[in-house]
C-alpha cells in the first residue's frame, strides 16, 4: 500500500463564542493546533484586537472558526478574518458553520434588502493568502442558490450535518421503524437524496382564511417513529404544528433534527415544556448541531435536546 497522504498542520484561530467547538475540533486531530486572538475593546466599544504569535504562523496553513450570532459580533470577527491572510500564511480557511443571513435571500417587493447577498459579498472580499483564495466552509446553507452569491475570490465548500443524524439514527433501538418527515417541499428538495433509503412523509402549509395551516401532503406516519428534518429552526412554530399533525395521523413517536438551532429569544424553551396532559415534551428527541454556540450553552442537557457535534466533520474539512 502506498504511503498515506500526510496531514496538513493547521493553526486554528477562533472567536470567543466558538472556543468550546474549537477545542473539540483540535481534539479530533493532532495536526490541528489552537491559536488565540485577544478580543479586547477600546473605551468607546470598538475592537482593539491582537493576533497572538503572528510571526509563528508565517508560511503555515491557517483557519478561523467564526460565529456570526448577532450583528454586534460580526465586525470584530471580520476585522480578524481580513487580517490573518496578510500575515504571509500558506493558506486560509474560514469555517462559518451557520450562515446567519441565509433565510433573507430574496426580494419579494421593491425595497427588500437581500442581506444574504450582502454577507456573501463581504466574505468574497477576504484578501488572498500566499496560497490563493480563501476556502469557506459552511454547513447546510438555507437556500441552495446562495452558493452563487459568492465571488470568484473565495472558494465556498458546502458541507452538511446529515451524516451526524444518520449515525445517531442507527443507534436508536427502533432504528428499523424510522420515517423521515419534511415540514415543506423546500426541506424535501434539500435533503431527500441523502435520506432516500428511509420511508418519507412530506407536510405542507396551506392557507385557510387568514391562517396558514400545516397539513400532511404525502406519506403515512402511522405506527412509525417520525423524525422531522430541516436546516434550521427559529421560533419552532412550524415544527410544533408538524408534530401535532403527525401524531394525529398515528405516529408512535415524533423527533426532530435541525442543523442550526437558532432559537431567538430562548424559543427553545417551548420544546422543554410538558404536553397538555402533563407528560413529557411531545418530541422524543430534538437533535441540533453545535453550529450555534450560544444555543448549545443555553440548552445544556435539557430534554429532549441532544447536541451532535460538527467537530469531526470540521476537522476533516480542514484537510481538504
Amino acid at each position: 500500500m502506498g504511503e498515506q497522504r500526510r496531514k496538513k498542520e493547521i493553526h486554528l484561530f477562533y472567536c470567543a463564542e466558538s472556543e468550546d467547538l474549537a477545542r473539540k475540533v483540535a481534539d479530533k486531530s493532532d495536526a490541528i493546533h489552537l491559536q488565540s486572538i485577544s478580543w479586547r475593546s477600546f473605551d468607546d466599544g470598538f475592537p482593539n484586537l491582537f493576533i497572538n504569535n503572528a510571526h509563528d504562523i508565517r508560511g503555515q496553513h491557517v483557519a478561523f472558526l467564526a460565529s456570526f450570532s448577532s450583528p454586534g459580533v460580526i465586525f470584530e470577527q471580520i476585522s480578524a478574518i481580513f487580517a490573518l491572510p496578510k500575515l504571509f500564511i500558506a493558506s486560509f480557511t474560514l469555517v462559518l458553520p451557520f450562515f446567519p443571513t441565509g433565510s433573507f435571500e430574496r426580494m419579494e417587493e421593491e425595497g427588500d434588502v437581500a442581506t444574504a447577498f450582502t454577507m456573501a459579498r463581504i466574505l468574497s472580499m477576504i484578501p488572498k493568502s500566499r496560497g490563493g483564495p480563501t476556502s469557506l466552509v459552511i454547513y447546510d446553507i438555507h437556500a441552495l442558490q446562495e452558493r452563487f452569491y459568492f465571488g470568484d475570490d473565495v472558494l465556498p465548500c458546502f458541507e452538511t450535518g446529515i451524516p451526524l443524524l444518520l449515525q445517531r439514527l442507527r443507534q436508536l433501538p427502533d432504528s428499523e421503524n424510522v420515517t423521515i418527515a419534511f415540514p415543506d417541499d423546500g426541506a424535501w428538495k434539500r435533503f431527500h437524496k441523502q435520506l432516500q433509503h428511509f420511508p418519507m412523509v412530506v407536510c405542507a402549509k396551506v392557507r385557510e382564511g387568514d391562517k396558514r395551516i400545516v397539513r400532511l401532503k404525502e406519506g403515512n406516519p402511522a405506527g412509525r417513529h417520525v423524525v422531522i428534518v430541516d436546516d434550521l429552526v427559529q421560533s419552532g412554530g412550524t415544527l410544533i404544528e408538524c408534530q401535532k399533525v403527525l401524531a394525529a395521523q398515528g405516529a408512535s413517536r415524533v423527533s426532530a433534527y435541525v442543523t442550526h438551532g437558532v432559537f431567538p429569544k430562548q424559543s427553545w424553551d417551548r420544546f422543554t415544556q410538558s404536553d397538555a396532559n402533563g407528560g413529557r415534551s411531545p418530541f422524543a428527541y430534538f437533535w441540533i448541531t453545535d453550529s450555534c454556540p450560544l444555543t448549545v450553552k443555553a440548552i445544556g442537557d435539557k430534554r429532549p435536546f441532544e447536541v451532535l457535534s460538527l467537530a469531526g466533520s470540521i476537522a476533516d474539512a480542514l484537510q481538504i
